[in-house]
């Protein structure tokens, strides 16, 4: 591959100039670099660079992209929208491999070029999604890295074979542990994070939990996980998403819980969830020294038609849920969708510096705030150099 120089970018500084890219590596940015004969030029005109967004928080499998619309009908506890999903995926025999390419190509499209995606395992629908996810990952590949995480969406204690499925998983591709509200979906919050931290141990993965348990037994449970990170030295590798609670307890109490995430180095996902209920308090976390990442979750599923594949979006409804209009604080909601999502997910070498590999997004805007805004077509998308999307099209077949 010829070196090639991206020239006429804007840096997120407001600095105007150059990046040059040898074999996928970035190898220089700053002042404009003159190119020589022998170098592939792309004319940036004087639009923003961003690294690639990191989506650390989706499920592709559950997407129901490119399908006939579905009525959102029934209940609506956890459990009524858990049974009302699987019982759809099993009565429509969905296709999870196409389904997970439908949505990896929408995410390619709008600069991500990394995701940790949950994929469900249960007795119901077996290894099919996650079988479905290793071979979307594989063909995907090219434009987009893919962590999965083996998640026990219906439960895990409660509906027996679904950890030797998960293991079977662990075994096979999945690179962390999921959980899910150890108290009120398996009913035994020592087994089920017993089971899930064993796993861990056994396979050397890290691990991932969601947590919607509100108030004081969502403050619970992050106590058990704080105890259990730091019994199987587990420091720095785990994430506890949603984590509701987190805006639900008193003052004091929060600040203990922090204590305890950082002692630990625990991260936190917050994707800015709708409605009424409680959600953690990003600045708060983040001026704590707490690492945050954010993700778009759900894409128009069973669970709800809204959200969409793009990153950009989301720092917009994380930057809406938490009331921020200083450009230091709408920059929070942009660290947990590029930096912050590299850092919790693991990618090692990230951003628009030499020696990161060339996963980068040229969009318009004067600065990424205004690129949040106002959401133009990616113009471009790069994955280690290689162009992988232009205005708003996935060139990934």
């Amino acid at each position: 591959m010829a070196i090639q120089v991206i020239q006429n970018v804007r840096f997120a500084d407001g600095r105007r100039g150059s990046i040059v890219i040898d074999d996928g590596t970035i190898i220089a940015t700053g002042e404009s670099i003159p190119p020589e004969r022998t170098m592939t030029v792309i004319d940036a005109g004087d639009r923003l660079a961003l690294p690639g967004f990191v989506d650390a928080h989706a499920h592709m499998d559950k997407s129901l992209l490119g399908l006939d619309w579905y009525a959102n009908e029934g209940g609506w506890t956890l459990q009524d929208m858990v049974d009302r999903e699987r019982r759809y995926r099993v009565d429509k025999q969905i296709d999870f491999a196409t389904q997970i390419r439908r949505v990896g190509r929408r995410m390619i499209a709008t600069g991500t070029t990394a995701t940790r995606t949950f994929i469900d395992i249960d007795t119901d629908i077996g290894l099919n999604a996650f079988h479905g996810a290793l071979e979307a990952r594989e063909a995907l590949a090219t434009g987009l890295s893919m962590q999965i995480v083996a998640f026990p969406q219906s439960g895990m204690l409660v509906r027996p074979g679904t950890v030797e499925l998960m293991e079977e998983s662990l075994r096979s591709g999945a690179d962390v542990v999921g959980g899910l509200d150890p108290s009120s979906m398996d009913r035994d919050p020592k087994g089920h994070l017993d089971t899930i931290f064993g796993m861990a141990e056994r396979y050397d993965k890290d691990v991932d939990i969601h947590l919607h348990e509100p108030g004081d037994l969502g403050a619970f449970s992050i106590e058990l996980i704080a105890e259990r990170t730091r019994a199987l030295g587990m420091r720095g590798r785990v994430v506890i998403s949603h984590a509701f609670s987190l805006g639900g307890v008193t003052d004091p109490y929060l600040g203990q819980l922090i204590d305890l995430l950082l002692e630990n180095d625990i991260a936190i996902m917050s994707h800015g969830p709708s409605g009424g209920r409680p959600a953690p308090p990003v600045k708060r976390l983040h001026d704590a020294g707490v690492r945050l990442c954010a993700g778009n979750d759900g894409i128009r599923d069973t669970w709800g038609p809204l959200n969409m594949p793009d990153m950009l979006l989301r720092a917009f409804l994380i930057t809406y849920r938490n009331n921020f209009r200083r450009d230091d604080e709408i920059a929070i909601a942009l660290a947990m969708c590029m930096e912050g999502g590299a850092e919790v997910i693991g990618l090692g070498h990230y951003g628009l510096v030499a020696g990161s590999p060339a996963d980068l997004v040229i969009v318009g805007g004067q600065n990424p705030l205004e690129a949040m805004v106002e959401r133009p077509d990616r113009w471009l998308v790069m994955k280690r150099g290689v162009v992988v999307a232009r205005e708003g099209d996935c060139l990934v077949a």
